[in-house]
C-alpha cells in the first residue's frame, strides 16, 4: 500500500546557476557557492563526499512519466545527490507543480519525508506550500506548489540593489515568516536569494523550508543563529549588490579578502543608515562587531523584533513626467531629410462662424444663470417663512449630527496578546484608502469563533489624540456565517491590560463583507482595538496567498465622530 499525507515542500535551489532540462541529463552543482560558504563558517554540517547519499543515484526517469497516475513530468530543473527536481503537470487539477524524487531506500528518504509533513502542519502562506508527500513504487516524491509568477531574488538582485522600502520589506516578510516556523519548531537551514521569492504583487515566499536541509544532509547546532544571520546575508545583498563573504556566491560578488566584514553603508554610498546597522547585528559572528554596539540578534523573532521598532521606511513617491509635445514630422521641398518641428494646436474657434456660435453660447448661459438664480432666491424665501416658527422653538429640538464627523487615522499596530501575529507589516492597508490592499489573518481550521484555541485577531488604532467617537465601518473581504467583531477603548498604541479589562465601546455580527457600529453615546478615547473573535470559512485565495479555512481580512477600517 502506498503511503500518503497532505504536505507540502519546494523545488531545489539552483543559487544562480542555470536550471538542467530533462534532456541534458546531467547534474548541475544546486548551490556549490553556498555549500561553501556554509563549510567555511562552519554552521551545518552535512554529508561527506563519500557519503551512502552522494553515491546513490537519481532515478531514471524522463519527461512524460507518470506519478500515481496524476503527475507529469515536464522538465528536470536539478539532479543531484542520488535526488531531482522537476516542474510537473496535475492532469487532474490542471495545474504545474514541483516534484522531489529520490529512491525509498535513500538514506535521506525518511528524513525528507519526515521534514515535508512537519512544514505542512505549519500551513503559512509565506511558504510555497506542500501539496502532496508519498512512498510508492520504490520511489519517494513530494509534491509543492509552483509559482509562474514568482521570481527569485537571484536575478532581481543580479540587476541592482533593492530601493531601501524594498529592503526594508524585504527583511520585514522574511523575519516574521521565519520567526512563526521556528516557534513550531521549523528551521531553514538554506536560506538564500535562490529560496527567496518576489510575487508580481511585492510579497516575498520562502520555499525549501525544513526540506531542502534535509535532502542535502545538513543540520546545525544552532538553527536558529543559523537562519538569523542567512537573514541579514540576504538584506546585506539587497543593500549592496555584494555577498557579504570572501567568496563569490549567488551571482554576487564576495567582499575583499583580508578586510573582514564590512558594514553595508561603507560598500556602497547611500545605503539607508538604519537599515546597514540591522544587518550587521543579523550578521554580527566570528569576532565581527554590531554597529553602535547593538545587541547582536540571534534569532529570526529578535530580528523580527529590531525591524518592527525601525520608523517605518514608506514607499518612494512616483514622479510625475509630463507628456511630450506633439509634433508631426515636415516634408521639405527640396527632397532632404525629414525633420520634426512643433505644430501648435490651432486656436478654437477663430472663424466668422466660429465667433458667432461662441457668442451665442455664452448669452445661454448668461440666461441659464440668471434663471436659476431667481428660482433658488424665490426657494429660499418660501422655506424661510416656513421655518420661522421653529427657529424660535427651544434648542432640544434642533438635530444632532453625531457620528458623521471622518476621524483621521494617524497609526495602527497589530494586537496579539499571545504574541502569534497575522500580518504585522500589514495593518496600513486598512486606512490607506485603497480597498484592494488588505491586512488578513491566518486560515484556521475549526470556527466561525476562535476560541478556544485563540482569543481573537485585531488591530489598535491611533486618531492622533482623544477624539469622541461615535460609530465606525470596517470593510471586509470575505463574506459568509459569520464575523464578530468587537471595538474596545485601550491606552496605547501597544496594550498590556488583559483583554477583559478593556472597555468595551461596541459589538457587531454580520455575515455580509461590511460590519457597521453605531455608539448609543460617543466615546473618548485616543485609541480604538478592532477585535475579531469569529471568521467566515473560505477558500483558497490566490490574491491575498491564504488558505482555504475560517479567516477573515479587512480591506479598510473608518471612524466617524
Amino acid at each position: 500500500m502506498a503511503e500518503r499525507s497532505t504536505a507540502a515542500v519546494d523545488v531545489a535551489d539552483n543559487s544562480g546557476e542555470q536550471p538542467l532540462t530533462a534532456a541534458a541529463g546531467k547534474a548541475t552543482t544546486d548551490g556549490a557557492a553556498a555549500d561553501k560558504q556554509v563549510s567555511t563558517h562552519k554552521k551545518s554540517e552535512r554529508a561527506e563526499s563519500g557519503s551512502p547519499a552522494r553515491d546513490a543515484q537519481s532515478p531514471e526517469l524522463h519527461s512524460g512519466h507518470k506519478l500515481a497516475r496524476r503527475y507529469r513530468l515536464e522538465e528536470c530543473v536539478t539532479r543531484l545527490e542520488g535526488f531531482s527536481s522537476w516542474r510537473a503537470v496535475d492532469e487532474k487539477l490542471r495545474r504545474a507543480v514541483g516534484v522531489h524524487l529520490l529512491p525509498a531506500d535513500h538514506p535521506r528518504a525518511r528524513p525528507v519525508l519526515a521534514a515535508a509533513r512537519s512544514a505542512a502542519l505549519l500551513g503559512d502562506p509565506r511558504f510555497v506550500q506542500v501539496l502532496d508527500a508519498v512512498e510508492e513504487n520504490d520511489l519517494v516524491y513530494v509534491v509543492h506548489e509552483w509559482l509562474p509568477d514568482a521570481t527569485e531574488l537571484t536575478p532581481v538582485l543580479a540587476s541592482g540593489p533593492l530601493e531601501p522600502h524594498e529592503a526594508y520589506q524585504l527583511v520585514n516578510q522574511v523575519s516574521q515568516a521565519m520567526a512563526a516556523a521556528h516557534r513550531e519548531g521549523l528551521a531553514h537551514l538554506r536560506l538564500n536569494p535562490g529560496s527567496v521569492l518576489r510575487t508580481g504583487t511585492g510579497q516575498y515566499r520562502i520555499r525549501g523550508l525544513a526540506v531542502m536541509a534535509a535532502l542535502r544532509g545538513i543540520t546545525s547546532e544552532h538553527p536558529q543563529r543559523t537562519d538569523t544571520e542567512a537573514i541579514g546575508a540576504l538584506l546585506y545583498a539587497a543593500l549592496t549588490q555584494r555577498w557579504p563573504y570572501e567568496s563569490n556566491a549567488h551571482g554576487l560578488s564576495g567582499l575583499p579578502k583580508g578586510v573582514g566584514l564590512i558594514a553595508p553603508d561603507q560598500v556602497r554610498a547611500g545605503v539607508h543608515r538604519g537599515l546597514s546597522e540591522l544587518a550587521m547585528r543579523a550578521l554580527v559572528n566570528d569576532g565581527a562587531t554590531a554597529s553602535r554596539q547593538e545587541k547582536p540578534c540571534t534569532t529570526p523573532e529578535e530580528l523580527a523584533k529590531a525591524v518592527a521598532a525601525m520608523p517605518r521606511i514608506r514607499p518612494p513617491e512616483s514622479a510625475y513626467s509630463a507628456p511630450p509635445a506633439y509634433s508631426r514630422p515636415s516634408v521639405p521641398h527640396n527632397g532632404g531629410p525629414v525633420h520634426p518641428l512643433p505644430v501648435p494646436p490651432p486656436p478654437p474657434l477663430q472663424s466668422r462662424t466660429g465667433r458667432a456660435l461662441k457668442w451665442s453660447v455664452s448669452a445661454l448661459l448668461i440666461a441659464a444663470l440668471g434663471l436659476g438664480s431667481w428660482q433658488l432666491a424665490d426657494t429660499l424665501l418660501k422655506d424661510g417663512e416656513k421655518d420661522t416658527p421653529r427657529s424660535q422653538s427651544s434648542g432640544d429640538d434642533s438635530p444632532r449630527d453625531i457620528g458623521n464627523k471622518p476621524i483621521r487615522i494617524s497609526d495602527a499596530k497589530e494586537y496579539a496578546p499571545d504574541g502569534k501575529f497575522q500580518q504585522s507589516d500589514k495593518v496600513d492597508n486598512t486606512y490607506d484608502g485603497d480597498p484592494k490592499s488588505v491586512w488578513r489573518s491566518r486560515s484556521f481550521q475549526d470556527g466561525p469563533t476562535l476560541r478556544p484555541f485563540k482569543q481573537g485577531v485585531g488591530i489598535v488604532y491611533d486618531l492622533g489624540s482623544a477624539q469622541k467617537v461615535g460609530g465606525a465601518t470596517v470593510d471586509l473581504r470575505y463574506g459568509g456565517n459569520h464575523t464578530t467583531l468587537s471595538l474596545y477603548a485601550v491606552d496605547s498604541l501597544s496594550p498590556t491590560a488583559p483583554l477583559k479589562t478593556l472597555k468595551k465601546l461596541s459589538t457587531n455580527q454580520t455575515s455580509s463583507t461590511t460590519a457597521k457600529f453605531s455608539l448609543k453615546e460617543a466615546a473618548e478615547t485616543r485609541y480604538v482595538l478592532v477585535w475579531i473573535t469569529a471568521m467566515p470559512s473560505s477558500p483558497y485565495d490566490s490574491e491575498t496567498f491564504s488558505n482555504a479555512g475560517y479567516k477573515q481580512a479587512i480591506s479598510e477600517v473608518k471612524f466617524t465622530g
